[in-house]
């Protein structure tokens, strides 16, 4: 592959909802450059873009997908995004590093509510957007249904350049509107008469959306006069580029129909890297805002942000250059971690393949293999020019299982395992819950966590079972109560003996543990009070009730006794913890349960279903707020009505819902469901 300067390449992202062909587009733009020479198919498992175990197996794209397309003397990179929620951190990251969007939506379906999460992630992140409805040739497909709800939930105005020459298996060509031509298979062709209204119609709408973008373009269409097609074309540009409305195109990417028009208009009109004049990072040492010239002749820099672990490469890490140029086996430096790289061969993916570079320049997209310190969103540069650029942002977990090995030796591979997952995604959380011994993963969804488990066993050879967290409950009292132990064991030789009196009460929520010591008189002797106090730490450990955590309470030690021989400080541990179980008892022990801050955004037509549903979640709704056709439910839920809950939220709003949560507090737990939690702890003890 030759090189490619800036003003010659062309970043591109696919996004849209699953299922609408992003993957076949990509595949299309790739065989159209002569990447490949088959058109790959998703569903015939020839697919050059969704090759992995468990993209094969599902027939969707579950990690983006980079790939470098050489066409019309120009370098364009496609990547290839997943269309699920569950997988949105793959297009969080692909958006931090492109300028130009490709929204791909389903002929045959309106665009939904999934789609508008979607678009505002798109519009906050990207400037040059169109829109390429597919499927175009399908049973059932309408481009004007498509662009008219594309239009009401992105809340843009949506202009067509082309129209089709009808639709589903009357599919027979395309109307480019900019040169009121029909193109039907290789061949460019007057507009059939029967269409020839219709195209001057959308034309003029074409026209003089056109002409708003310059000034004088306005006058003279105000005027009357008629627009040229260089005019046009150079409006169009700045049209795509400055965002002033969102130009729809049509076509079917699996029959590579549209898709020369479309990929035509990407190199004569979309954003090359350039453009991005300045990006700003800051210097590692004093956190200064520094600028880089999206030029080869400021110093290098680049954002990693993309890892993926191949069991015979080691770690790929996909960078996207910001300024000056790389060659392979460059000394570059890792400013994130103030760590010197040394680059090996840098690639790029064209489909599975890849092919190796000698030289990038500012505002392309390379892998290299085998970086020892780089994880994703670490930035690369000149060592005598470091700079520190933010990181893409990921969406916060939703969703947990816990994990169980399934062998003794899946348990001594699996840490190790989920460390290199976790540095290929960033949305995948590990915990290891110390007070259950349970391996908690946390993620976006039930299908990411699906995945996750998928890739242990395929990946690593490590085989899991997921199963329903368990709930941190606490325990603690709601009165004041005293307790008295003495202990006394003689077993030949020296005994044990300790006596205390203690006296517990309730503290308020948050307080945790407060241990107090009123001994006077040297009733017990100093260097025993410490273990009075182990024996009451390690008692609270575990509750009357169910055996959870007891917390927010004082426990005074206020009177005992000892023997000059016999006493001893495990003597008084267990004096202590004795004493503290008959306290507790006497105390009314109540159980707690942590309680979740929620924001469940949806759109405003399914408030009803969630506040209902939120309500037999025992959620308490504290504030709503509106913005346009989405409303925020701020609640405060108990974690253990949340379980699956991501699933639920998408199953009522159609995939229009999202949430997050965060730890907010403990409360009691309402006595009828306490006593189930009991009696489920108590059976779980008993295996």
């Amino acid at each position: 592959m030759k090189e490619y300067t800036s003003e010659k390449i062309r970043n591109i992202i696919l996004v849209g909802q699953a299922r609408s062909g992003k993957t076949s587009l990509a595949e299309a733009i790739l065989h159209n450059s002569g990447g490949s020479n088959r058109l790959g198919k998703v569903d015939e498992g020839s697919s050059n873009f969704d090759y992995t175990p468990e993209e094969t197996q599902r027939m969707t794209t579950i990690t983006s997908k980079v790939c470098a397309c050489e066409y019309n003397d120009s370098k364009i990179n496609v990547i290839d995004t997943p269309g699920y929620a569950d997988f949105r951190g793959e297009m969080n990251s692909a958006l931090r590093v492109v300028n130009n969007v490709i929204i791909v939506c389903d002929s045959t379906i309106e665009v939904s509510l999934k789609s508008e999460r979607i678009w505002k992630m798109v519009k906050s992140e990207a400037s040059s957007r169109l829109i390429f409805v597919n499927k175009i040739d399908k049973d059932g497909s309408s481009f004007f249904k498509t662009i008219e709800s594309a239009a009401k939930i992105f809340k843009e105005r949506v202009i067509p350049l082309q129209i089709p020459i009808g639709e589903g298996s009357s599919f027979g060509g395309i109307i480019d509107l900019l040169s009121m031509k029909a193109i039907q298979g290789s061949k460019t062709e007057n507009i059939p008469e029967a269409l020839l209204d219709q195209a001057n119609q959308y034309r003029g709408k074409l026209v003089e959306a056109l002409a708003e973008s310059d000034d004088a373009l306005t006058e003279k269409y105000l005027e009357g006069g008629k627009l040229s097609q260089d005019e046009l074309s150079n409006a169009l540009s700045k049209s795509i580029q400055s965002g002033l409305f969102i130009p729809a195109m049509c076509g079917s990417a699996l029959n590579n129909a549209g898709i020369k028009l479309l990929t035509d208009l990407i190199t004569s009109s979309m954003l090359s890297p350039v453009v991005d004049g300045t990006v700003s990072g800051k210097k590692p040492s004093t956190d200064e805002v520094v600028e880089r010239k999206a030029s080869d002749s400021d110093p290098f820099s680049a954002l990693v942000f993309k890892t993926v672990s191949e069991p015979h490469l080691g770690e790929l890490s996909f960078f996207r250059i910001y300024s000056g140029t790389v060659s392979s086996s460059s000394d570059v430096y890792n400013s994130a971690r103030r760590e010197k790289e040394r680059l090996g061969q840098i690639v790029q993916m064209q489909g599975k393949n890849k092919i190796d570079v000698d030289k990038l320049h500012a505002g392309d997209i390379g892998i290299v293999a085998k970086l020892k310190n780089t994880k994703t969103g670490d930035t690369l540069c000149d060592s005598g020019n470091p700079i520190v650029f933010p990181p893409p942002k990921f969406p916060l977990s939703i969703i947990s299982f816990a994990i169980k090995p399934e062998t003794r030796k899946d348990e001594d591979k699996i840490g190790t395992a989920l460390t290199k997952l976790k540095e290929e995604d960033p949305t995948l959380r590990v915990e290891v819950d110390k007070e259950f011994g349970q391996t908690i993963i946390s993620g976006l969804g039930e299908l990411h966590l699906e995945v996750i488990a998928s890739k242990l066993a395929k990946k690593f050879g490590v085989s899991v079972s997921m199963e329903k967290p368990r709930i941190p409950y606490r325990e603690t009292i709601r009165k004041s109560a005293k307790g008295h132990t003495k202990y006394k064991k003689q077993s030949g030789g020296r005994g044990q003996y300790a006596e205390v009196y203690i006296e517990v009460k309730p503290l308020k929520i948050g307080k945790g543990f407060e241990f107090i010591n009123k001994i006077v008189g040297g009733a017990i002797p100093a260097k025993f009070i410490s273990s009075v106090e182990k024996g009451l730490k390690q008692a609270i450990q575990k509750g009357a009730l169910a055996g959870y955590p007891v917390v927010d309470l004082s426990v005074s030690l206020y009177d005992g006794t000892f023997h000059n021989v016999d006493s001893s400080d495990i003597a008084f541990q267990i004096a202590a913890s004795m004493a503290f179980k008959e306290a507790m008892i006497a105390a009314h022990p109540v159980l707690t349960e942590p309680i979740m801050e929620t924001e469940v955004t949806v759109p405003s037509q399914y408030m009803g279903d969630v506040n209902g549903d939120m309500n037999s979640r025992r959620g308490r709704i504290i504030g709503i707020d509106t913005d346009g056709s989405a409303q925020t439910i701020k609640a405060n839920v108990p974690l253990a009505e949340l379980y699956k809950y991501a699933m639920d939220l998408k199953s009522m709003t159609q995939g229009g819902g999202t949430y997050s949560m965060h730890f907010s507090h403990y409360e009691q737990v309402p006595a009828q469901i306490s006593s189930k939690v009991v009696e489920e702890t108590e059976k779980m003890k008993k295996g």
